[in-house]
């Protein structure tokens, strides 16, 4: 091969991968809340995950990207073990998709596709029209691509050590294989390896018994981007990784086993070369898929053996969201609003630790207290890193707009931690000190601590709901702190004038209001992101 063929392979093959992420990005903003809903409904029943898992390929046109996201899944405890195992053997059959679609041989509506993809994506109104655009876009660039490195090999066909060194896989399969997985685990995706398997087909270079083994090594080498995303992660995460890899593998031994017979089923399907290996790459997921999938319990079973230990519980760390799942930005917002409302309950609890000890001091809970505190913290900070990585993701206008509010309410939850961390000083004080209160200041606490903690449960609740009815009621709620602030502060002055009241006390026990009440603030300014409307005038 000449340097210029090589570089036209490798033009039409980066035409082929961009056109098929263009494809998947544009189906999958139009579907994304679909997708998102289809994973919310995901059950523990394997054969609904394998539908799932089928679909979603489908539409993002990549199995790795699938794989990786269940990875990232399961590191952050959305999905566990037993869920994934059904998602990643869907994801098998999914990506058949793209092989079929190249046996269509529609090279001739390459060009058209790309000026009409481009036109509609440029001039669109909307969101769905600009989808639509995309989608036509990429599949122009993808049969562009095909065209394109279907050229660059023709040559190839006048090479007679290039053909005996290909047909050398049909004597000496296990060869195949190892190329297959080889090239695969280098170009991260076994559609683009098949693509160039099926273009050499085209050109007559390849027949189907020496594109068999080839094809099996490349669903082996499509678990190469799982296993590399599952380093650093949790190990139930590397135990899915784990288990799509062994998954492959133990379906590449079956079909070796059984090749001449393969061989021949496959070549009754059609008369096509190229539609030939189309046709192996389905009926191997969906052969390997059905076999397997009785079996599942077993091969989980082999995967806890070589990844021994008990699956961590994550505290102190992010629990829903992870990076990986910002290859589908959908997912990632949906996650990391409950991974907003989960720092927002810490901050609930922390405020009630820090309320009980101020007034009944208990050593353990100020201590616990404070170990929130730094969780909370943490998130906040993570938090914040991810909405701006996410930030710079494909999502919608509307959804862009949406992440300032995300922010503003992390910060609102991250100061409720803090307002927090101030009462239990006021705690630790008023225990150092010995601070006598008395039976009606304490009960006064009591009422306007468990209004303000009432006001903030219900904002978590309407942040994750985006809930309007609630949101209202916190703006009434908010109003009855601060008249009920107003009105302890004067029966405060009261005590004090009537010397009902230690003066050392009473500084401790304004600033407790104060706190409280500025927590009803925060509460209020969440239930403003809800209803939109202005929040400027408080001051917090």
């Amino acid at each position: 091969m000449s340097l210029n063929s090589f570089f036209t392979l490798l033009g039409g093959l980066g035409l082929f991968i961009y056109g098929m992420r263009l494809m998947g990005d544009g189906l999958e903003m139009a579907a994304g809340d679909r997708l998102r809903g289809l994973m919310e409904l995901l059950t523990r029943n394997r054969l609904l995950g394998v539908l799932v898992g089928t679909l979603v390929t489908a539409i993002i046109q990549s199995s790795s990207a699938t794989t990786v996201m269940v990875v990232g899944f399961v590191n952050a405890g959305i999905m566990d073990f037993s869920q994934a195992i059904g998602i990643i053997m869907g994801a098998n059959i999914g990506t058949t998709m793209t092989a079929q679609l190249i046996a269509f041989k529609l090279t001739n509506l390459a060009l058209p596709a790309i000026g009409i993809g481009t036109g509609i994506f440029l001039f669109g109104r909307n969101k769905t029209q600009k989808s639509l655009g995309q989608v036509i876009l990429g599949f122009g660039l993808l049969f562009f691509g095909m065209q394109t490195m279907e050229i660059a090999l023709k040559p190839l066909a006048q090479i007679p050590e290039f053909t005996k060194f290909i047909a050398s896989f049909s004597k000496n399969p296990l060869l195949g294989v190892f190329a297959g997985f080889l090239t695969t685990g280098i170009v991260q995706s076994s559609s683009a390896t098949i693509g160039i398997l099926q273009a050499l087909a085209g050109q007559g270079i390849v027949n189907i018994s020496a594109a068999l083994p080839i094809l099996f090594g490349d669903n082996i080498g499509t678990c190469v981007t799982a296993l590399l995303s599952s380093i650093g992660t949790n190990i139930t995460a590397r135990r899915t990784a784990l288990f799509h890899l062994i998954f492959n593998i133990i379906g590449t031994i079956i079909f070796m086993l059984l090749l001449p017979l393969v061989q021949t089923a496959v070549a009754l399907t059609s008369s096509d070369p190229v539609r030939q290996i189309a046709n192996a790459h389905t009926i191997f997921n969906v052969a390997n898929t059905i076999i397997q999938l009785p079996f599942a319990f077993l091969i989980m079973k082999l995967v806890i053996h070589l990844v021994p230990g008990e699956p961590e519980i994550i505290e102190h760390g992010l629990k829903y969201i992870d990076d990986r799942l910002l290859e589908t930005p959908s997912f990632a917002l949906a996650q990391v609003k409950k991974e907003i409302a989960r720092m927002g309950n810490l901050a609930l609890e922390t405020l009630r630790d820090s309320t009980n000890t101020f007034l009944y001091y208990d050593e353990q809970k100020d201590k616990i207290a404070k170990e929130k505190e730094t969780v909370i913290n943490d998130l906040a900070r993570e938090i914040t890193r991810y909405l701006a990585l996410l930030s710079r993701t494909s999502l919608p206008d509307d959804e862009h707009v949406s992440i300032t509010d995300l922010v503003s309410t992390v910060n609102d939850m991250e100061r409720v931690g803090d307002h927090a961390m101030n009462i239990l000083e006021l705690a630790e004080f008023r225990n150092e000190h010995r601070l006598p209160f008395s039976n009606e200041a304490i009960q006064e606490l009591v009422e306007m601590s468990s209004k303000v903690m009432e006001t903030f449960d219900l904002a978590v609740y309407t942040f994750l709901h985006w809930d309007k009815p609630s949101a209202q009621k916190i703006v009434k709620n908010e109003e009855e702190i601060d008249n009920m602030e107003s009105k302890l502060r004067l029966n405060h002055i009261k005590r004090l004038s009537e010397g009902a009241c230690d003066p050392s006390s009473g500084v401790i026990f304004l600033d407790l209001l104060t706190n409280l009440e500025r927590v009803g603030d925060h509460s209020f300014n969440i239930a403003s992101y809800v209803l939109k409307i202005d929040k400027n005038y408080k001051r917090l």
